[in-house]
């Protein structure tokens, strides 16, 4: 009864997919809160921009994308556009 439970191994291209498809769905969302210019590249490059050592845990990336709020992409989206990004 004390079976761990493993999940299969993923390749880089297996997770790619995966990260893809959750940024494109958390776009939507953000789409249907009224930012409708939103795609998954730009939820990507808002939650990896913390990213200085390398890719987190797939859980803790998971719930990076997941738990992002409206107001912390746009703070984002404005400090990028004043930089000029």
């Amino acid at each position: 009864m004390n079976e761990e439970h493993t999940a299969p191994a993923m390749d880089e291209a297996e997770l790619n997919e995966v990260v893809r498809k959750l940024c494109i769905s958390k776009a939507e969302e953000l789409n249907l809160h009224g930012y409708e210019q939103v795609t998954g590249e730009d939820v990507w490059e808002c939650v990896s921009g913390k990213y200085k050592r390398g890719l987190p845990p797939l859980h803790q990336l998971v719930n990076d994308v997941l738990s992002l709020k409206a107001h912390a992409f746009m703070n984002w989206l404005m400090v990028r556009t004043l930089k000029g990004e």
